[in-house]
C-alpha cells in the first residue's frame, strides 16, 4: 500500500455510505455484465480505456449526490476522498473525464442493458432476503426533459412539382411537414400533470412492499398508464400468487384476465363508468387498495428528493430510460444498509439470540 493510500484511508471514515455500499454488494457480478456489453481496448486517442465498472460506480456517485452532471462527477472523482476511494482510484490515478462517461451511456443504451444491471443488482438483494414481499405496487412519475421547444410548431411543404409529370401526381408528391427546432428533445411528449403542462417522459415502475424498484418502462410522458402494466410486468420473474396493487388508470378487462392467467392477484383499483357508478363495497375496497400503495409514492419522493430525480439532463427515450434505471439502482441501493440491518434485528429476534452481528 502506497504512502498516499494510508493518508486516504486515515482521513475517510469506516461508516461512510460508500464504503458500506462497497462491502455489502459483490461488484464482480455487476462488472461480469458491463463487460457483455462493453469492453474497449483503448479509448479514442489510444489510451487504454477505462474499466466499465468503474465508470457504472461513476455514474452511481453522481446521482447519490443530488443527481449531479458528468462534468460535475469528474471534478468530484478529483477531489472527494471517499468517491475516489469507492471507485477504486488512488491521488496517483488518472479520472475518467465528462465525455469518457457519456460514451459509456450511449454505449450501454443502445445495447439495452440498463435492465440487466437492475436485474444483477437485484438479484443480490434477493440473496441477502431483502425483496421477500407479499405485493408488488406500480405507479407512473413524470420526468421533466429540459429540451422542450421554444415556440409553437411550423411547418414547411416539400415541392417536388418539377420533378412530377402532372399534376395529378405533383400533388401527391408535396409533403407537409414540421419544421423542427434545434436542440429539441422529439422523443418527449407534453401532457397534462395537476393542470399543468409538463414536457418530457414517464416512468412506470414497479417496486416491492418495501418500496424497492423491481422494474421500470419509460415512454414519452403522454402515454397512458393503461397500455403499461404488461410491459412493466413481464421484464421480472413473475412472483406468483402475489397482488399486483394499481390505481383506476390501470385496471380494465384486459389486465384483469393476465393477471388470472399469469397467476397474479387482482389489487387494482375499481373504475366507475357512465350509468355505472361504485357500490359501497367497491369504494372501501379501492381505500383500503391507496393505504398500501403509499410504499410506491415514498419510492418517487426520496428520488425526487434524494437525486433530483424529475428532471433529466440528457435527450432520447432510451437515455431517459438509462437515467430511470440509475435511479432505480441508485435507490434501491440507498436503501440497503438500513434495510439489511432491519432484517438482521427480525432475524436475531426470531431466534431469540442477543448478538451485535447476524450472518444474513
Amino acid at each position: 500500500m502506497s504512502f498516499s493510500q494510508t493518508f486516504v484511508n486515515k482521513r475517510t471514515g469506516k461508516n461512510h455510505f460508500l464504503k458500506q455500499i462497497n462491502l455489502l454488494i459483490n461488484w464482480n457480478l455487476i462488472d461480469h455484465e458491463i463487460k457483455k456489453h462493453y469492453r474497449p481496448i483503448s479509448d479514442v486517442i489510444g489510451r487504454p480505456a477505462y474499466p466499465g465498472l468503474l465508470l457504472f460506480k461513476m455514474l452511481l456517485t453522481g446521482i447519490w449526490m443530488g443527481g449531479l452532471s458528468d462534468v460535475q462527477v469528474e471534478e468530484q472523482a478529483n477531489s472527494n476522498l471517499y468517491v475516489m476511494t469507492f471507485l477504486g482510484l488512488t491521488l496517483e490515478d488518472d479520472v475518467p473525464d465528462h465525455s469518457v462517461l457519456s460514451r459509456f451511456r450511449t454505449k450501454l443504451t443502445k445495447a439495452n442493458a440498463w435492465d440487466l444491471l437492475l436485474n444483477v443488482v437485484n438479484a443480490q438483494l434477493a440473496q441477502q432476503q431483502l425483496l421477500v414481499t407479499k405485493g408488488m405496487h406500480i405507479d407512473g412519475s413524470l420526468t421533466r426533459s429540459p429540451f422542450k421547444p421554444k415556440q409553437k410548431p411550423t411547418y414547411e411543404v416539400k415541392d417536388e412539382r418539377d420533378e412530377a409529370g402532372d399534376e395529378e401526381t405533383a400533388h401527391a408528391a408535396m409533403q407537409i411537414t414540421e419544421v423542427e427546432e434545434p436542440q429539441v428533445d422529439t422523443d418527449a411528449r407534453w401532457t397534462k400533470k395537476s393542470g399543468k403542462s409538463v414536457f418530457g417522459y414517464k416512468q412506470n415502475t414497479l417496486v416491492n412492499d418495501d418500496g424497492l424498484v423491481l422494474a421500470v418502462e419509460t415512454t414519452a410522458a403522454n402515454q397512458h398508464d393503461s397500455k403499461l402494466l404488461k410491459p412493466v410486468l413481464e421484464k421480472i420473474t413473475t412472483y406468483e400468487k402475489q397482488r399486483v396493487y394499481a390505481d383506476k388508470a390501470y385496471v380494465s378487462a384486459e389486465h384483469k384476465n393476465y393477471l388470472r392467467q399469469n397467476k397474479l392477484k387482482n389489487g387494482l383499483q375499481d373504475r366507475a363508468y357512465k350509468n355505472k357508478p361504485l357500490s359501497a363495497r367497491q369504494k372501501a375496497r379501492n381505500k383500503k387498495i391507496t393505504q398500501v400503495r403509499y410504499v410506491v409514492e415514498r419510492t418517487f419522493g426520496s428520488q425526487a428528493r434524494w437525486f433530483g430525480g424529475k428532471e433529466l439532463r440528457y435527450k432520447s427515450l432510451g437515455k431517459a430510460h438509462a437515467w430511470h434505471i440509475l435511479l432505480a439502482v441508485a435507490y434501491n441501493l440507498k436503501r440497503l444498509p438500513g434495510l439489511l440491518a432491519k432484517h438482521c434485528k427480525s432475524e436475531r429476534e426470531q431466534r431469540g439470540v442477543l448478538q451485535d452481528s447476524c450472518a444474513c
